[in-house]
């Protein structure tokens, strides 16, 4: 089954899909995963001490040696740009003690983010009947994790300059003028072809996610084709200060922005829910379209 995804870079709010909440194997997009659970949990200095069993991983690798010290950070260029299931390896047994450990923490961090429909069984995305997500999950994931400045500025990299050797990433259209900031590819027999791609094109930011989909590259670009045409960047809400019905001042510390189709804006509107608790009051100022939130963010009240 071909399933796809396209949500708002900010909001995760879907654009485009098909089959988005379909449970499939996602192979190597799990990394994407694995790269923002280390980062979380590890510097990007420390030393790793190379086992023997990351060295015996299955499937694509950078090659590591029993024995030799590498830092996360280069490890973490091997797993993002040429997809080393022996750096994921590495790393799972740095930062979580065992294979085992490391799962652990990259399923309570994907519940803590809401990933419902998804469960990992390994740091790499090699076929298990339990490692699965969805389309949606996924394209959440690389959501969720680009805003992480570490991860981005991996993830982003197109050449990196190691102790070993010189990487391309393997990511074809950040090689390419269309808007490409980031991304991973994926592949193995059960789950074909998988592909995650972050846009920043003409100041619109999003992410398309492709599971078992043979002419995937060409498709990534063909959706961005689509959000580039039927979304339009509208401010919705300036910086500052602002009075509500019962003579309240609610602060806006940044202005807020959201994708919107020509259709979606005349159905606009917004809503304040004030919290129940007295000692600091605060509220979330909810947008909606057609009556459904699709954006939520906290405001101070006074």
């Amino acid at each position: 089954y071909a399933s796809y995804a396209v949500i708002d870079g900010h909001t995760a709010r879907i654009f485009y899909a098909s089959g988005p909440h379909i449970k499939q194997p996602i192979a190597s997009l799990t990394k994407i995963w694995t790269a923002l659970v280390v980062i979380e949990n590890a510097e990007l200095d420390e030393l790793v001490t190379i086992s023997k069993k990351a060295t015996l991983s299955e499937g694509s690798s950078i090659y590591l040696k029993e024995g030799e010290q590498v830092t996360v950070n280069e490890l973490l260029h091997g797993l993002m740009m040429r997809s080393g299931n022996d750096a994921a390896m590495a790393l799972a047994e740095h930062v979580g003690g065992s294979e085992e450990g490391f799962v652990f923490l990259m399923n309570e961090r994907a519940q803590r983010a809401g990933l419902r429909n998804t469960t990992f069984t390994n740091p790499s995305g090699l076929h298990h009947e339990n490692h699965l997500s969805t389309a949606y999950d996924t394209a959440k994931m690389l959501q969720i994790a680009m805003n992480n400045k570490k991860f981005k500025k991996i993830a982003s990299a197109k050449h990196y300059n190691g102790s070993r050797t010189t990487w391309e990433n393997k990511h074809k259209l950040m090689h390419s003028d269309t808007g490409v900031v980031a991304g991973k590819t994926g592949y193995t027999k059960v789950a074909g072809r998988t592909l995650a791609t972050y846009f920043a094109l003409n100041k619109k930011e999003f992410v398309v996610v492709t599971l078992n989909e043979p002419n995937d590259w060409q498709f990534h670009l063909q959706l961005a084709d689509l959000v580039d045409e039927n979304y339009s960047i509208h401010k919705l809400i300036k910086k500052g200060k602002y009075k509500t019905t019962d003579k309240s001042t609610i602060s806006i510390k940044k202005p807020v922005s959201l994708l919107l189709s020509a259709e979606e804006y005349p159905e606009l509107s917004h809503i304040l829910i004030r919290s129940t608790n007295s000692i600091r009051p605060y509220g979330i100022w909810q947008v909606r379209i057609n009556n459904e939130p699709i954006y939520n963010f906290p405001v101070e009240i006074k």
